[in-house]
């Protein structure tokens, strides 16, 4: 054995070592040792909007207009008299500070039968979607709200395209899932799903846009204490599906730290010892969402793909299809679906939090609406 085969099979050695100790990954048979657990840290996010190539199918009558094409139809520069706080700052009060009264202009929401999505209720009513594959029952209203918004849709979306990006590239929007108590990545009756936050800058190939799976992750147990939540859930024909949970989420874009906040969300994702994928749906809280919109995106950025937030803020309250208020009877909650992408890591030992504080923990609560 020449030297250069011997220190190969040495680093071989002490990389599989490292594997079994750490609950790393197994090889393609998806088999786990016993007592192992393994995870995954989100690369990829965005809101799940069925597209067409042309979209004449879900938007036969094109597209919304944006900020801008409203503000010049509202505020005219023919008009004698103008100001900056009657036009530019009034828009941005509308915005940050929303109603549901009519403002005369027409919202194009998606149409069609088909979503992706899944079944949040266990019924199949009028205003269902069926999915691509002939899943009836799919409950997605957020779709309807972003489905003929240019920047919600792929691959030149403005938001689409940096909700995707900053998933990777911001740590603070590090999410993490790990299984325990799965025998193998096919079939598992029981599963516990953890989701953390890591601390770490996933491991990216030499071309620095690809993710690789066997990076280590750092749980964050103090800032990232919030998000942390246990999922009941179990594997069948390699398809992970968690109980319904209510859980909160980093997502910020642009190193703005934002949240969002979902009722009764669900995982359903696709294993393989190196990738998980699939979707994350659930009921959106109405004011988290607008919120995290507002937030992570200005007026300015809005406009790159004809985003009006005062129209939508409508389309979401009419919409909405869940949770209604005690008080008013409006609902406060939308239902909605992630298409998410995830690669394997290997959590820091060291980082883990404490067994007996994960028991029982409820996920940090939704943003108050600004009103």
């Amino acid at each position: 054995m020449s030297a250069l085969a011997r220190i190969l099979a040495v680093v071989a050695l002490l990389a599989a070592g490292a594997a079994r100790a750490a609950g790393a990954a197994p090889a393609a048979d998806a088999a786990l040792p016993a007592g192992a657990t393994i995870a995954y840290a989100l690369t990829n996010l965005h809101w799940a909007n069925y597209q067409t190539p042309d979209g004449k199918a879900e938007c036969p009558e094109g597209f919304n207009e944006g900020n801008r094409e409203q503000f010049k139809k509202r505020f005219p520069e023919t008009a004698s008299r103008r100001s900056l706080q009657g036009t530019q700052l009034q828009w941005e009060i509308d915005s940050w500070y929303p109603t549901t009264a009519d403002d005369g202009f027409r919202f194009l929401e998606a149409r069609g039968p088909t979503a992706l999505g899944l079944n949040l209720d266990g019924r199949v009513g009028p205003s269902d979607f069926t999915s691509p594959e002939g899943e009836p029952g799919v409950d997605n209203q957020l779709y309807r709200a972003l489905g003929c918004i240019k920047n919600y849709r792929g691959p030149d979306g403005a938001i689409r395209f940096f909700d995707d990006e900053m998933i990777g590239r911001d740590r603070y929007n590090r999410i993490i899932i790990e299984l325990t108590g799965a025998g193998d990545l096919v079939n598992a009756p029981h599963v516990q799903v953890t989701l953390y936050r890591g601390r770490d800058a996933l491991l990216y190939d030499a071309t620095g846009k690809q993710v690789v799976p066997g990076g280590s992750q750092r749980i964050d147990t103090r800032w990232g204490a919030r998000f942390i939540r246990q999922l009941n859930g179990s594997i069948t024909a390699g398809v992970l599906t968690t109980e319904p949970a209510d859980i909160s989420y980093p997502w910020g874009p642009f190193d703005l730290p934002t949240d969002e906040y979902m009722h009764a969300a669900r995982l359903h994702l696709k294993l393989t010892p190196t990738h998980a994928e699939g979707l994350i749906a659930g009921f959106s809280d109405l004011d988290s969402w607008y919120l995290q919109m507002m937030r992570s995106w200005s007026t300015h950025h809005q406009n790159y793909g004809q985003t009006s937030a005062p129209a939508l803020y409508r389309a979401l309250r009419r919409l909405a299809d869940a949770y209604p208020d005690a008080a008013t009877g409006a609902n406060t909650a939308i239902s909605s679906a992630l298409s998410a992408e995830f690669t394997q890591v290997v959590i820091v030992p060291s980082s883990r939090p404490d067994p007996a504080t994960l028991a029982g923990r409820s996920p940090a609560g939704p943003y108050r609406s600004p009103r």
